[in-house]
């Protein structure tokens, strides 16, 4: 008997529900940083190891610090929570999402994701990626 497919249901979130605090790359130190764009009316990056604070247009991004080339494409999360959610739909063997009929987003993030994210040919290889993202936070702090 095989085991219990690991299942995954789509919360219908988009890649902009997680670009509100991100985590980039400090252009003084080039260690990881925060940038938030919650603050009105510009966006703050703030870097907690050398102490970089300052405020920039909404629009020019930092490099972000979640990125890792596989020899597919690149992965990339803006943050933990973000990279938790691809880590979670690529490790899943049974992968649900709503029928088209009920309201709500059809493009979420995850119907969004490229192919090879999608193929479980390719799912050993993603997800290291994404344990070697993480790794980088928590080694940097």
């Amino acid at each position: 008997m095989s085991p219990a497919p690991v299942r995954f249901h789509d919360p219908g979130s988009t890649a902009s529900d997680f670009s509100t605090s991100v985590l980039v790359r400090c252009p003084r130190c080039d260690r990881i940083a925060h940038f938030e764009r919650r603050t009105h009316p510009e966006a703050r990056l703030v870097c907690r190891s050398c102490g970089l604070c300052r405020t920039t247009g909404r629009c020019a991004w930092p490099t972000l610090w979640l990125r890792a080339e596989t020899r597919h494409g690149e992965i990339w999360a803006y943050n933990l929570e973000h990279l938790d959610l691809l880590r979670r739909f690529v490790a899943a063997t049974l992968r649900e999402r709503p029928p088209w009929y009920e309201h709500g987003p059809k493009m979420t993030y995850v119907a969004r994701l490229p192919a090879w994210i999608k193929c479980a040919g390719n799912r050993d290889e993603v997800l290291r990626a994404v344990d070697r993202l993480r790794a980088s936070v928590v080694t940097a702090d």
